[in-house]
């Protein structure tokens, strides 16, 4: 299994237009980038899509144009599946794996495509192409939001997609132990908002779940470029 971090940044990423802190100065300068976050996961020449965001166009071009075989939306936010319209005239709509409040708003919006869209409920494990794909409810207040526990049986990769510490106990447990975890951290440790966790609290939920390793994922303009276990656009891990 192949996991490609397509992108790493927040809903705006980074640089933030018109914004001159250290980070969008120095990406400026550099030509780093954070786009919206995405996961591109490749399996026995098979590629699937975590979220579509805007940025899905040029993430794609980056990745060398794979086809696409499916896409899982994890939640309604538009950074999270409003670049589903890239694949117009471009490929086969790819099939859609949502939880059912998912799919049946992102699924309104893209009716115009005439994909076909599969509800999938939370903690019920579909097997696609040898990866057995698990939606797990976190906590993203308001918004009803999933991670995902992807499984080859010998690779256990989780995703908590945007959340707070108060990860429901049934979803902690199924994250425990994972060889890579790809974890929500909007901020820097000294600043905190209800809905996301900060890099600090990021890193605790790590430790705390044992993972073999992990990534900070939807880091906003406000987060270091260099700190440690923060993930990178097209960054890659082989299992």
């Amino acid at each position: 299994m192949k996991i490609v971090l397509l992108g790493t940044g927040d809903a705006v990423g980074t640089p933030r237009i018109g914004c001159s802190c250290p980070q969008c100065a120095s990406a400026r300068v550099t030509g780093r980038e954070r786009l919206r976050t995405s996961l591109l996961i490749s399996h026995s020449g098979r590629n699937f899509l975590v979220d579509t965001g805007p940025d899905l166009r040029r993430q794609l071009l980056n990745a060398g144009s794979p086809f696409i075989d499916a896409v899982f939306w994890t939640h309604g936010h538009y950074d999270h599946f409003m670049g589903f319209g890239e694949f117009y005239r471009v490929q086969k709509i790819p099939d859609v794996y949502a939880p059912p409040p998912v799919m049946d708003y992102c699924g309104k919006i893209f009716s115009f495509l005439g994909f076909s869209g599969h509800r999938v409920r939370e903690y019920e494990p579909v097997l696609l192409h040898g990866i057995e794909w698990t939606f797990l409810p976190v906590s993203h207040p308001p918004a009803y939001t999933c991670g995902l526990l992807i499984s080859t049986g010998d690779v256990r990769i989780g995703y908590t997609s945007d959340s707070n510490r108060n990860i429901p106990p049934r979803t902690r447990e199924a994250l425990t132990g994972v060889d890579l975890l790809l974890v929500d951290a909007l901020l820097p440790g000294r600043l905190h908002v209800p809905k996301h966790m900060n890099y600090e609290e990021a890193c605790e939920l790590a430790r705390d779940l044992r993972a073999a390793d992990f990534r900070c994922v939807h880091a906003s303009h406000l987060v270091p470029w260099d700190l440690p276990h923060l993930g990178r656009d097209r960054e890659e891990f082989v299992f």
